[in-house]
């Protein structure tokens, strides 16, 4: 096909020869096996798991038919099945106890028929003779508990009505989540706890499956004598019923390890105690301690943990061995052996943590700095893998000037290395790298500092104070802001275009279309130079909807050749209206592909993911989404991969070069600290210049440098007083000017942010649409030129220029 085709002409033709790719045979295969690796075995007492051949087993729960795929909103996906947990048992051949399913099918059927959405349906009452009479069928137990969560609105009963919202979930979930989950969905229901004491004092084996998007209570799992065995399947797409059965059936070997840290409360989270204090503003007090960075540095935190970050069990073992470290200029190669010493065979991962001195910074007892997955080994066999840290990762922001202000600095001291897969397992190496003065690494300038945040935690557990200043008005405009709320779900206008010559379109307008740019017969300035200022305000706006595109598109100036390019939501797979009658493949949601630590498997799902995009004209993937797990209270952490930044910005940063692989591109969203989905398009995230450079930003960091994205999404919310779209700091001062972004950013989907603002800051695109008259008007007030408009939109062109 010749450049652009599948823009221009939409053709309804396969991607590779006669056959189409799109929810293919094989793209499900791989998001089965994907939900298998990420599946994380959290408990197996006395060698319960695997299931013997022949194992009669009795499903209790409604989520054995209320199984939950991925979350909701962008983060859906349309597929042509789902497959639950007993159609996994079923296509395996397992004897169930049907009278059993049935009952709960019945009951699921019929929530749903009420208008329920997956996961958020009620637990029915066990009837003690289906109890009594499953007893008799088996002594095996498996008990499936769902949840489920979606944009919009956080894991929680608190609701936000504050301006006009024409999406009825994001108002209406948090009252049924507050009705269905009293105590928060976090725990369990007093009917769902019931069921499990019915159940777990009938059956000599029981086992739990978390079909979950997030963190959950799990202390009653660990400490729970009757609970023989848990698997957290999380949310597997399109066959994690399959998936989970595999396993639970020993067909696969458990691989996956927590990408999370799992603690006995909620408020074990230093997240939690601030997260609804305001609508307005959350204060990212725990600054840099976040995730498992707190539960080991803190006193007293670790004990509250119940399943440690990089937690997996396997139903064979491993041994782990550092067979050497080379120093280089600017790291260090950790040659590692792996070796199954168990019966079966599995994969393992190998994690590299580091401990740093204390110094006058303060930093996290461990931080996790390289990984690597085993490929399968067989019992006996071992594989010898390199891991490399940078001296970069030594480093530590200094914010404040302690040492050197806006500065990474490798503070002297000596660093200490850890190997082993979790943080809690890991065991102290010989290695030590010992700095004899403080390195200053990289020397930066202030950006994006707080002025309205108070106060930080340090190592210690004590706060310092950190200076302040007046609040920033986040809603700052030289004219009347537009009331807010009456931007949302507005469609972007179907320009018509002037008569043309047939024979020739660019002759009447004498022309040079924007393919003489590729071919190199233009430059881009001279072919922007053609360009009205109207013609470019456009080009920074978003474009109606071609083919089966739902999201609208960029570009779209057919007079000068350039393509109208479609977007399309993401992660858990490429969404289309299902009205279209195409359906895709529904891959395992982000936390699961993250459980996986195996960026090898991420770029294949990124590459069938970007060839499912590319075969139904669509050209640009709004994923992945990178934004940290601050706490597990944020509604769409199933989108997001981990607490961690480093384990997220690498495996991101395969899935991004899988989907780039194939001439279209990724957006990495959404840049940045978009931790909290209540009143997210205001809310503002107050934390400190350090925590934003080696928490929120690090994983955006990471892609950007190593996976070249050619898109980046600026997040709704704002951040220090300066809405992220906004914020020059940030996407020129960070992105462009520090990490080298070559490409294109895109504002969220109607978001409150004013356009003449953006433009200024370097975000190119406001989607899902622009506001001419509104940028004409700061023109003729002088606030911003027709240079700020070419910037952009060459931005925007060369973007359109890489696409196939």
């Amino acid at each position: 096909m010749k450049k652009w085709t599948r823009a221009n002409f939409q053709p309804n033709l396969p991607l590779e020869g006669d056959k189409k790719v799109t929810a293919s045979a094989e793209h499900i295969e791989l998001s089965m096996r994907a939900a298998a690796e990420g599946m994380v075995l959290l408990k197996n007492e006395k060698d319960i798991l695997p299931l013997a051949k022949g194992t009669r087993v009795a499903l209790f729960g409604k989520g054995t038919f209320d199984y939950v795929k991925g979350g909701g909103g962008s983060g859906d996906v349309y597929t042509k099945y789902v497959r639950n947990i007993y159609e996994g048992f079923k296509s395996l051949g397992v004897d169930v106890f049907e009278p059993l399913c049935e009952y709960y099918k019945k009951d699921v059927d019929s929530q749903y028929q009420k208008g329920a959405a997956p996961g958020m349906t009620v637990e029915p009452e066990l009837p003690d003779d289906l109890l009594t009479s499953a007893g008799f069928y088996t002594d095996t137990a498996i008990i499936s508990i769902s949840r489920f969560s979606g944009e919009g609105w956080d894991r929680s009963d608190v609701e936000y009505n504050g301006e006009y919202n024409p999406w009825e979930t994001e108002v209406s979930m948090p009252k049924t989540a507050g009705r269905i989950f009293p105590k928060g969905d976090f725990y369990l229901t007093d009917a769902e706890q019931e069921m499990i004491s019915k159940v777990s004092g009938k059956f000599a084996k029981t086992i739990v499956v978390l079909n979950v998007g997030g963190i959950v209570d799990t202390k009653w799992i660990k400490c729970g004598e009757k609970i023989g065995a848990a698997l957290l399947a999380w949310q597997g797409g399109m066959e994690g019923g399959l998936a989970a059965a595999r396993i639970l059936m020993g067909i696969d070997n458990p691989s996956g390890k927590l990408p999370d840290s799992f603690a006995i409360d909620i408020d074990d989270y230093p997240s939690t105690e601030g997260f609804h204090e305001s609508v307005d503003y959350v204060d990212y007090t725990e600054d840099i301690y976040v995730g498992y960075r707190y539960f080991e540095t803190i006193e007293g935190a670790k004990e509250r943990v119940v399943y440690p970050f990089g937690y997996g069990l396997s139903y064979t073992s491993f041994d782990k061995e550092l067979i050497k470290v080379v120093e280089e200029d600017d790291g260090f190669t950790f040659r590692i052996r792996v070796t199954n010493t168990g019966k079966l065979a599995g994969k393992e991962v190998a994690a590299i943590y580091m401990s740093a001195p204390m110094g006058q910074l303060q930093k996290p007892s461990r931080v996790l700095v390289a990984f690597e997955k085993t490929r399968l080994l067989e019992a006996g066999d071992a594989q010898v893998m390199e891991l490399y840290v940078s001296r970069y990762q030594l480093s530590s922001y200094d914010d404040l000037g302690k040492i050197e202000e806006s500065s990474y600095v490798i503070e002297k001291g000596e660093y200490s290395f850890y190997l082993g897969s979790s943080v809690e397992d890991a065991f102290e190496t010989e290695y030590k790298f010992k700095a004899s003065e403080d390195i200053v690494y990289k020397k930066l300038s202030r950006k994006l500092a707080p002025v309205s945040l108070k106060k930080r935690l340090l190592a210690d557990g004590s706060y310092e104070d950190l200076p302040t200043g007046p609040d920033a008005d986040i809603n700052e405009c030289i004219f009347e802001k537009m009331v807010p709320g009456t931007e949302e779900a507005v469609v972007p206008a179907d320009r018509g275009r002037e008569p043309y010559l047939l024979m020739d379109p660019y002759k009447t307008k004498d022309t040079k279309p924007l393919i003489e740019v590729y071919e190199g017969k233009i430059s881009i300035e001279d072919f922007i130079a053609q360009l009205s200022d109207d013609d470019l305000i456009d080009l920074l706006g978003g474009q109606p909807n071609r083919g089966v595109a739902n999201t609208w598109g960029m570009g779209n100036k057919p007079e000068y050749g350039v393509p109208n390019v479609m977007t399309a939501d993401g992660p858990a797979g490429v969404r289309i209206n299902p009205d279209c009658g195409v359906v895709t493949t529904a891959w395992p949601c982000a936390t699961l592909l993250a459980s996986t630590w195996n960026k090898e498997l991420l770029y294949k799902v990124g590459e069938a993911g970007g060839k499912e995009l590319k075969e139904n004209n669509l050209q640009i993937w709004l994923t992945p989404a990178v934004n940290i797990h601050r706490s597990p209270l944020c509604g769409r952490n199933f989108e997001y991969y981990s607490e961690d930044p480093y384990l997220a910005g690498k495996l991101a940063s395969s899935l991004v070069k899988g989907i780039q692989s194939l001439g279209v591109a990724a957006s990495v969203k959404h840049f940045a600290a978009n931790n909290k989905e209540t009143n997210r398009k205001h809310s503002d995230s107050r934390v400190s210049e350090r925590a934003l450079r080696e928490i929120y930003l690090k994983a955006f960091e990471i892609i950007v440098k190593e996976a070249d994205p050619w898109t980046i999404m600026s997040a709704y919310n704002a951040v220090n007083g300066q809405r992220a779209s906004e914020s020059k700091d940030l996407l020129t001062g960070i992105l462009r000017d520090e990490w080298g972004f070559k490409g294109m950013v895109t504002s969220d989907w109607w978001n409150r942010a004013e356009q003449y603002k953006e433009i200024l800051a370097g975000n190119d695109v406001k989607m899902a649409n622009g506001y001419p008259d509104r940028v004409r008007k700061a023109m003729e007030m002088g606030a911003i030129h027709r240079s700020d408009l070419e910037i952009c939109a060459k931005r925007v062109l060369m973007m359109i220029l890489k696409l196939d």
